[in-house]
């Protein structure tokens, strides 16, 4: 996809949709400070350039039931791109995986686990021995509660950053 150059009213209208998620073409151009078309035809463009994934609801899983939080960190035997193609594979046939981050270092990834049951969550890393993917050790976290969930703020990320005077 072509990227666009985005102004500023593209990062407010980005920020609105992330913070709101889908919103009247009436509100949202309340929100960016801008006319309704207008805005709805940068709104159209962002979503043609694939700057907008998708929208989706935050979900209170606490709410609905008991879940196992579990953080995974994996290294691989071997760093080929099939030992990486392989792994991501079987990563992303479970819906228990939530987050997968390939990493540089002493991990090759990181992975976020959604379970109903420890010992689902067990059978989730006996499916991976199981599995063959050339896992050479793997630590696993029990997360106790959520102290920060959420996303990155977009207006700051693609604001300017003053350069570094130090000599």
């Amino acid at each position: 996809m072509k990227k666009l150059s985005l102004d500023a009213t593209d990062i407010r209208i980005l920020s609105a949709v992330q913070q709101h998620g889908q919103l009247s073409k009436t509100r949202l151009s309340e929100i960016v400070n801008i006319s309704p078309t207008p805005c709805w035809a940068r709104l159209d463009r962002l979503k043609a350039a694939g700057y907008i994934r998708g929208y989706h609801a935050d979900i209170a899983l606490d709410r609905l039931c008991d879940v196992t939080q579990v953080i995974v960190t994996v290294s691989l035997t071997h760093h080929r791109k099939t030992d990486f193609e392989r792994f991501e594979a079987w990563v992303a046939r479970h819906d228990e995986i939530t987050e997968c981050i390939a990493t540089g270092g002493g991990m090759d990834y990181v992975l976020k686990t959604v379970c109903s049951t420890l010992a689902a969550f067990q059978d989730l890393m006996q499916d991976m021995q199981d599995a063959e993917l050339g896992v050479d050790r793997y630590m696993t976290y029990i997360a106790t509660r959520v102290v920060k969930a959420g996303r990155p703020n977009v207006a700051a990320l693609t604001r300017p950053q003053p350069r570094d005077r130090t000599v």
